[in-house]
């Protein structure tokens, strides 16, 4: 067994930038329906400090699981997880276990399929993560290869 760390590919950032938009609407419209709620109920103001330590409260937790969870892709030498993927197919597997991997396109969107020994596969979009198309596909031929036993030549 090997002490290689884990690769780790990140969600790409225009796709944080739109998860983090609507976590940001959401909590401006809980701040409008309390301020609302504020001055048709003839509340003090007092009451606007829930919603706002509410808001800090969530932004708090986005921001802990962003740098926590915020991976798509992780490879190790034994195998591989991907996760935030909707329609992966098989989430974990072992490199031992992939017969192949090839490049497609599914939905006019690029992606990579892990076809498994038993019939299954995992498809990972390429788009959603945050590094070149060709150096994902580098990495994960290299992942293959050495959970395979096979050395790189040169």
């Amino acid at each position: 067994m090997t002490t290689e760390p884990a690769t780790v590919h990140r969600l790409a950032p225009a796709i944080a930038a739109r998860l983090l938009g609507v976590v940001l609407v959401a909590v401006a419209a809980l701040i409008l329906l309390s301020t609302l709620a504020i001055a048709v109920l003839d509340l003090h103001t007092l009451f606007l400090l829930v919603p706002v330590l509410l808001t800090v409260a969530v932004l708090t937790a986005t921001w802990w699981a962003w740098r926590r969870k915020g991976w798509v892709v992780r490879m190790t030498t034994e195998g591989y997880r991907v996760q935030w993927v909707r329609g992966v197919g098989t989430a974990t597997g072992r490199w031992k276990d992939v017969e192949d991997a090839v490049t497609t396109t599914v939905a006019d969107a690029p992606v990579v399929v892990l076809r498994l020994r038993d019939g299954r596969t995992t498809t990972i979009p390429v788009e959603m993560l945050a590094v070149d198309r060709e150096a994902f596909v580098r990495d994960v031929q290299e992942h293959l290869q050495r959970g395979h036993g096979l050395r790189k030549w040169g």
